[in-house]
């Protein structure tokens, strides 16, 4: 079966997306798409986008290998590499898809720990006395 692959990555999530002709239903780690992120809420919604805005939702389905992160970062990771996989398929659907914000990585990451700090900026209380 032929097949197109976008890799999308967002915080430390990374997934390798693979889109399919057909109307199956989508997978991802070999889990429907609600059985896996669990009780978020809208998760369809954020996921199928680039499908939706493009309109091939009805035409095309697809799985994903996503690991690291959690819920958050492995759906933007998904949503990206969907969108890849997408314009990957098919390069005149990617001005669409930017119109829409699909097409850029989130480059935002958490800040590490400082040493001699509580947290990444925060640092001890000073006491004067």
């Amino acid at each position: 079966m032929k097949y197109f692959e976008g890799i999308g990555r967002r915080k430390r999530s990374t997934a390798r997306v693979r889109i399919f002709a057909g109307d199956k239903t989508s997978t991802i780690n070999n889990k429907p798409i609600d059985e896996f992120f669990g009780g978020k809420e809208n998760v369809d919604n954020i996921v199928n986008k680039p499908l939706i805005v493009t309109g091939l939702d009805k035409k095309f389905f697809f799985t994903a290998k996503v690991n690291g992160g959690g819920i958050t970062g492995q759906l933007g990771a998904v949503r990206l590499g969907l969108a890849r996989a997408i314009y990957g398929m098919d390069s005149e659907l990617k001005s669409t898809l930017r119109k829409e914000h699909l097409v850029t990585r989130d480059p935002r990451e958490v800040e590490r720990k400082k040493y001699h700090h509580v947290k990444a900026r925060k640092k001890p209380q000073f006491s004067k006395r």
